[in-house]
Formats: structure tokens, C-alpha cells, sequence
């Protein structure tokens, strides 16, 4: 499907594919013909019934535009949508069109097509978040001993690697999927509650066909309805904020470390990647660049649905009716950040003799950390590091590395050796356990992951199973 203007940097093709008219009217078929079903079979519509609204459904040519349009007199998009649906029906079978959406309501029909999107969702987001921790695992191993500045406060620091950067990403990122699939997991729930939560116009059958209906949709059963309790999409949308920041904040590194006057990585070209309208040698990192507009929209949303989670009494009024917009942006918003951040992370061009450059041209100040430590187990303290921060001062004034100024310092010569101040300025020499974090993440199983994950209820023939 072709992603709409409008939407075309928040978004990717499969998840507007997913959200598009097209698919949420099959969702919502998908929830009428699969309650025909089970009602049929526990003899409570006729099968025959059941029979025409499946044909119906696969036959059906449902005009979007006129179920949009009517909407907002209902309130929903249950009522026009069921309205036209059962029109199709009765063509073909009018006894059967009775027995459409029997003993639901409409927030039954809406909540759980949209659970039915969300769940081809997860598949779309796994793939990608899998592409993008093999991408980051691949980066973290190959520059393990890569040296590069560390910047503290946007300011030159002592050196990191870029293998521990990478791996500092790839640990948030696992960490974000395992909490997601959780989220997700609580999130993946049948709606079927009726009019106020209690199926009562299904009488001593209602739990027996909420049961059957979470199996045949392949759906969790919840204890019961959730009309008015969002806390478990609430946890799933709070959860897309949270990995959305942390691909920002991946994203937001790329885009300072792609600056010309830094040039230590780029993202990679190709196919006019990343060009300008006016500037032919400009290379924009234009992957990085939408997932960090991703995770500035996201959380305004979060807020939004955190806001919207205030429901009256058995069903809302307004909070319930603002989810579906709120909810679809945030997981096109995530999953573009996720695919693009991947596709940035598999093509990403590092350039370790920018980054010794660059810490180079610091003349040996981002060493003076280390310096100060090792006069300050030979002086006092406090007397270690002013003289370390008025070398450095000299330094930079004159131009000179911090090591050469340091060696004329009578007071610091006396204390440190010739070969200590020949030392100091080699950034493999001051890492100290940055290979052993880079591992520690690399290897790390997220403690959520191994945490047990929330259990839904059995199936009926899960429980018939283990009964025989």
C-alpha cells in the first residue's frame, strides 16, 4: 500500500499497510465471523448463520469512506461498519443478518480489532528489533578496540571505545525488546464484555463463548471484560516511549558524531540517500534523523493515552474514543524508528583514524583525569590536581601537548617518571574495564527476559487437555 504525504516520514509501508482502511476492516470482519463461529457451535445462532456471515464477510466490499463518514454521528465506527455489513449479509441470507454481532457491543468489536492489529504488529517490530541487535552485536565486536573520544556534557573526555558505545546501544535496545514482547504478551487480549462487562444477554453461556472466541481469534482470555481498565495498553504504549528514547538517543550519537568538523561515522548512501535539494555534497544522516523526530512525537502520545486512561464507570465517554488515533501513531512511529535505525546501524561507516584524530587534537588534555591520579597517589590531593588544571590551562594556551608541560613542571618531574609522561597521552593505556562492560552488554540475558512471563489464561482445549 502506498503510505499517505502526510504520514510519509512516520511511518513505514508495512505498518501503514497494517493500519490502513483496508486491513482494520478486516479485523473487524475477522471479529464478526469468528463470534458467528463459536456461537454456532455452542448452538446459540444457527449454522447456517454462522455459514452465510463467514461467506458474506470474504465476498464483502465495504465502502470505507461511507463508514468514516458516519462515524462521528455514532460516535464509533462500529455502527456504520455493522450496518453495512449486515446489508451485505441479508443480500444473501436475511435470517443470518439478525445473528450478526449477537450478545457484542460495539467497544467488544473495535477494541479487539485493534488488538488483532497489534498483534500482526509484533511480528513487524521483532524482525526488525532482531536486525537491529544483530547489526549493533556485529559493530560492538568489530570495534571493540577502537578508540575514540568520550564526550561528557557535549565537551571532549577521556577515551571510550566504540565497541562499548555500540554495545551500550544494543543493551538498551534487548532490554526494549524483551519488556515489549512482555507488554505485548499482557496487551494480546480477547475484548467481549457486552453492554456493561457481564454478557448478560448471552446468560449462562457468556464465559463459555469469550473463551471460545479467544481461541479461535488465537487471542488471550482476560479474567474479564477490560472496557474501562486500559492499563494493559497503557503499559504497551509506555513501553513504545521507552524504546522509541532509546533510539533517539542511538540515533541523536550518529548525528553528532556525522558532523563534518567530527566525521567519525556516516550513515550509509546510496540511491540519492541523505542528499539536499540545493547542497550536492551534503550526506544527511536522514535514517537518524526520523527516528529522533519518532522520539520527540512519541512521548506527547504516551501522555495522551496515560491521559485518556481516566474512564467513567463501565464505559467511557471521550477517553475510549481517542485511543485508536493515539495508539496507531505510536506504533508507526516506533516501528519506523526501529526499521530505520536497523537499516542505519547494518550500512553504518565508522572511521577509527577520524576518532584517533580527534583525540589527538586535544593535545593530551582529555588525559588529564590521569595524570591527576597518578601525581595524586605521590602529593596531596587538592595539590595534584591544581597542577594538572594549570598545566592543562597552559596547554591549551600555548598550543603544546598536556605531557610536554607537564614534564617541565619541576614539581611534577620529581614525582613522575619520564616513561609515565610518555604514556600518559595513549588512549589504549586508559580504558580501564571498557572491554569488560563491552562484553558484559554484548552478552548480558536482560533480567526481563528472564523473569516468567505473564501466563494467559488457558484455552478450553488447553484445560481439556490436561484434565484427560
Amino acid at each position: 500500500m502506498a503510505v499517505r504525504l502526510i504520514e510519509s516520514l512516520s511511518t513505514t509501508e508495512a505498518l501503514a499497510g497494517l493500519f490502513s482502511d483496508e486491513s482494520v476492516l478486516q479485523s473487524l470482519l475477522q471479529f464478526e465471523v469468528a463470534l458467528a463461529r463459536v456461537e454456532a457451535r455452542i448452538g446459540l445462532i444457527p449454522r447456517s448463520a454462522a455459514a452465510a456471515i463467514a461467506a458474506a464477510a470474504r465476498a464483502a466490499v465495504l465502502d470505507a469512506a461511507v463508514v468514516a463518514r458516519e462515524a462521528p454521528r455514532s460516535g464509533t465506527i462500529a455502527i456504520p461498519f455493522l450496518r453495512a455489513f449486515k446489508e451485505t449479509v441479508r443480500a444473501q441470507d436475511p435470517e443470518a443478518a439478525g445473528f450478526v454481532h449477537w450478545g457484542a457491543t460495539s467497544q467488544d468489536l473495535c477494541d479487539t480489532a485493534l488488538v488483532l492489529l497489534l498483534q500482526k504488529a509484533q511480528t513487524i517490530f521483532d524482525a526488525d528489533l532482531r536486525r537491529l541487535e544483530t547489526a549493533l552485536r556485529k559493530l560492538a565486536q568489530q570495534h571493540r578496540r577502537t578508540v575514540m573520544l568520550g564526550r561528557t556534557l557535549l565537551q571532549a573526555a577521556p577515551p571510550v571505545t566504540f565497541g562499548l558505545k555500540a554495545a551500550g546501544w544494543l543493551g538498551a535496545v534487548r532490554r526494549s525488546r524483551c519488556r515489549l514482547a512482555a507488554a505485548f504478551a499482557d496487551a494480546l487480549f480477547l475484548q467481549f464484555g457486552g453492554a456493561v462487562g457481564t454478557l448478560a444477554a448471552l446468560g449462562k453461556d457468556g464465559t463459555k463463548v469469550a473463551q471460545a472466541l479467544a481461541d479461535e481469534l488465537k487471542l488471550a482470555c482476560p479474567e474479564a471484560p477490560w472496557h474501562s481498565r486500559r492499563d494493559r495498553l497503557a503499559a504497551l504504549v509506555c513501553e513504545c516511549g521507552v524504546l522509541t528514547g532509546s533510539l533517539g538517543k542511538m540515533a541523536q550519537d550518529i548525528i553528532l558524531l556525522s558532523q563534518n568538523e567530527v566525521a567519525e561515522v556516516s550513515e550509509g548512501g546510496g540511491d540519492g540517500r541523505g542528499g539536499s535539494s540545493t547542497m550536492p555534497h551534503k550526506h544527511n544522516p536522514v535514517g537518524s534523523t526520523l527516528a529522533l523526530a519518532a522520539a520527540n512525537r512519541v512521548p506527547g502520545l504516551v501522555a495522551s493515552f496515560l491521559s485518556a486512561m481516566v474512564q467513567e464507570h463501565e464505559r467511557a465517554a471521550g477517553g475510549w474514543q481517542a485511543e485508536w488515533p493515539i495508539v496507531a501513531t505510536v506504533i508507526q512511529s516506533t516501528g519506523l524508528a526501529v526499521s530505520f535505525m536497523a537499516e542505519v546501524a547494518e550500512g553504518l561507516m565508522v572511521n577509527p583514524e577520524h576518532m584517533k584524530a580527534n583525540i589527538a587534537a586535544t593535545r593530551g588534555v582529555v588525559f588529564a583525569e590521569r595524570a591527576s591520579m597518578l601525581l595524586g597517589k605521590k602529593l596531596d590531593r587538592n595539590r595534584a590536581h591544581q597542577l594538572v588544571r594549570d598545566a592543562s590551562a597552559r596547554a591549551v594556551a600555548a598550543e603544546r601537548n598536556l605531557s610536554e608541560v607537564l614534564a617541565e613542571m619541576p614539581e611534577v618531574a620529581a614525582h613522575l617518571r619520564p616513561a609515565d609522561l610518555r604514556d600518559l597521552e595513549n588512549p589504549e593505556h586508559y580504558l580501564g574495564s571498557a572491554e569488560e562492560f563491552r562484553k558484559r552488554l554484548v552478552a548480558a540475558l536482560p533480567r526481563e527476559a528472564a523473569k516468567a512471563k505473564p501466563r494467559p489464561q488457558r484455552t478450553a482445549r488447553e484445560s481439556s487437555r490436561r484434565k484427560r
